[in-house]
């Protein structure tokens, strides 16, 4: 059975409802953007669409013989107080008393969105291991259901989805055809989902696993055993942002995990940090990490490995944006939104330069070099080097870099401190990229409305890169003319601006 479009069987779900609450949906307008609909004793029906919830007073107030009708029609629910209504996607959810009675019901529209998956596309043919990101409803299953459709029919890949609660393949023995020829292995109890996932590799040869809400240790283990047994691997996981992963410490293996290393001292002068260290445990599970921020925007940080380092280093690196714009297109763009018009040294060429950083961090340099679009390469030995960038305190007469560099005939560029600022205006510099007018300040300025745009799109609070008190102080006022709260952290070179949420 092939599916075109948008599939949803709405009408199914809505027999099951109680007879006003159907009439009333049934005839309404904007149906097919119907989300989620709400039963709950003694209060009003409760309808949410894409863009906004209704409480549908007409109606009247939810009784138990409303409650009762439905589950009469749809029958038992699940251990986990889940059911469903066979060969759909639809997902009814109940609210019981502390006598077990049903006392309230929660009823998910499930849709099979063919095409939904065109922006990410490219990741997910390519093999690699995907981890998505998103708050509820956002519509990270539907997303996953399309990769599985896309991998099984299109990729011609052996693809076995793990469905707890029947949420990707619809309830009943058959799967839904939303996931292609993708097989389907129910999964009896949530807290039998990594169970399933070892055995769906063990027992049925899959080239590709695609499960649901990844969230406990059993389940993080299970997925790094299936990634290295070189079967590809496409899961969604509990939270909102790559942030919210590196700092859960049940999930943050799925992303190579955290660790503290005690650097020697000249270890930790080498690379001008302080002798204890947040560092990467290991290998990251996933390749890739896609936030996804809205049906139309999603945030790619790949490789994750990169991005985990740059974030440790307290430097984090810009994700990559993907905007839907027409049907099967899309606009890419740099997180950070900062477009300069870059030109080559007259007598080099960039991609040929090697620089080798001594005492500041390559992450930072590399960080830096991205937000200007430079591609330069770090020397991994000093001999390999075109120049030597460094900071003035390490080029002291007695200093290591003075001993080392005895002998050698090696150009050396210094900078007063190793702050973002100061290296974005020697690479500036070296690259003859033209400076505009009050480049910095148009760059703070750029970053500070991104940042506002962040915290109130996502509730969050957000850091700014360091900067002098004067462009501070540019930044503290366009976060307050959009009435949010924004203070200065820090200490001097890396003093900062954050800024929070409307309270």
């Amino acid at each position: 059975m092939k599916i075109k479009g948008t599939t949803d069987d709405l009408s199914l779900l809505l027999q099951t409802l109680p007879d006003r609450v159907h009439n009333y949906l049934s005839q309404h307008p904007d149906k097919n953007n119907l989300i989620e609909i709400v039963l709950d004793l003694g209060y009003y029906p409760e309808v949410r669409f894409s863009d906004t919830v209704f409480r549908l007073n007409e109606l009247g107030e939810i009784t138990n013989e409303d409650i009762e009708q439905v589950i009469k029609i749809i029958g038992a629910f699940n251990k986990d107080n889940r059911t469903g209504i066979e060969r759909t996607l639809h997902r009814l959810s109940a609210i019981r008393n502390r006598s077990g009675k049903v006392i309230g019901l929660t009823c998910r529209i499930g849709r099979a969105v063919v095409g939904t998956v065109e922006i990410i596309k490219d990741i997910v043919e390519s093999g690699r291991n995907c981890l998505l990101l998103g708050p509820p409803g956002i519509g990270k299953t539907t997303l996953l259901r399309e990769m599985a459709r896309v991998l099984s029919d299109e990729s011609h890949k052996r693809v076995i989805v793990v469905d707890t609660s029947n949420e990707i393949a619809g309830d009943g023995d058959i799967p839904h055809p939303g996931i292609g020829h993708a097989r389907r292995m129910q999964v009896t109890e949530p807290e039998k989902q990594h169970a399933t996932m070892i055995e769906a590799v063990e027992n049925h040869m899959p080239e590709v696993i695609v499960v649901d809400e990844i969230g406990t240790e059993e389940e993080t283990k299970a997925a790094r055993t299936i990634a290295q047994r070189g079967v590809q691997l496409v899961a969604t996981a509990h939270g909102n942002d790559i942030e919210s992963i590196i700092k859960n410490p049940t999930l943050s293996d799925l992303v190579g995990g955290v660790q503290n290393v005690i650097l020697g001292d000249e270890e930790a002068k080498f690379r001008g940090t302080n002798k204890t260290v947040l560092e990467r445990k290991t290998l990251p599970t996933f390749d890739v990490l896609i936030e996804i921020h809205s049906r139309e925007r999603f945030v790619i940080y790949n490789p994750v490995a990169n991005h985990i380092d740059a974030y440790l280093a307290g430097d984090p690196l810009a994700g990559e944006i993907r905007e839907r714009k027409k049907e099967n297109s899309y606009e890419k763009t740099n997180k950070s939104d900062v477009s300069t018009t870059k030109t080559t040294s007259p007598s080099n060429k960039i991609d040929e330069i090697h620089i080798f950083p001594f005492g500041i961090s390559t992450t930072k340099l590399l960080s830096v070099a991205r937000s200007l679009e430079l591609h330069i390469n770090i020397a991994q030995h000093i001999g390999e080097a075109d120049f030597i960038l460094t900071v003035k305190n390490q080029t002291k007469t007695k200093s290591k870099l003075t001993t080392i560099l005895k002998g050698r005939n090696i150009p050396v560029h210094i900078i007063q401190e190793a702050s973002n600022i100061k290296i974005n205006k020697f690479l500036k510099k070296y690259f003859q990229i033209p400076e505009s007018n009050n480049s910095l300040e148009n760059e703070a300025i750029n970053e500070v409305k991104n940042a506002c745009a962040k915290v109130i799109e996502e509730a969050r609070v957000v850091e700014l890169f360091p900067q002098p008190n004067s462009i501070r102080r540019l930044q503290h006022s366009i976060a307050h003319k959009l009435h949010l709260n924004s203070m200065s952290v820090g200490e001097d070179p890396n003093r900062r601006v954050r800024i929070y949420p409307r309270a």
